[in-house]
């Protein structure tokens, strides 16, 4: 995925995050806000690290079956 992309998405996932968090806040709950920046978080770290599974190049194989 393009470092743009991951860019962007990065920072939904961090805007989702505090916005969840602090609505969350808002509404009492004492858990479910830490809860969200921890998945938050732990969402933009895995994207980042991570990589991405590529499709194995098959013309080969296909060629030797025909």
């Amino acid at each position: 995925m393009p470092v743009k992309y991951k860019l962007l998405i990065s920072l939904l996932v961090v805007l989702a995050a505090a916005g969840t968090y602090y609505f969350q806040s808002q509404a009492g709950e004492t858990v479910t806000p830490w809860v969200a920046l921890g998945l938050g978080a732990f969402m933009i770290f895995a994207m980042w690290v991570f990589p991405e599974e590529r499709k194995k190049n098959t013309s080969n194989s296909s060629t030797a079956n025909s």
